[in-house]
């Protein structure tokens, strides 16, 4: 089963979310709720198969007590 080369920008983030959440002790369940989201997008955003847009960046970065530019911080441009 092939699978498309994930973008380095989204993988970069979806890692930085991964980190965060762990650091909090946050679950990716608990993390969706706290941030209105499912599941399962929290683990797409994890696994950088997500592009999401800046209204979701926000709502994760909330949930998470930090802020949309810590989430972004090493993914360059």
């Amino acid at each position: 089963m092939g699978m498309a080369k994930r973008n380095p920008i989204l993988a970069g983030f979806g890692r930085n979310v991964r980190s965060r959440r762990e650091a909090k002790d946050l679950t990716q369940e608990k993390l969706a709720e706290m941030a209105d989201l499912d599941r399962t997008f929290i683990s797409d955003v994890e696994r950088g198969g997500r592009n999401l847009s800046l209204l979701n960046i926000q709502r994760i970065a909330k949930a998470l007590g930090t802020s949309i530019s810590e989430l972004t911080y090493g993914l360059g441009g």
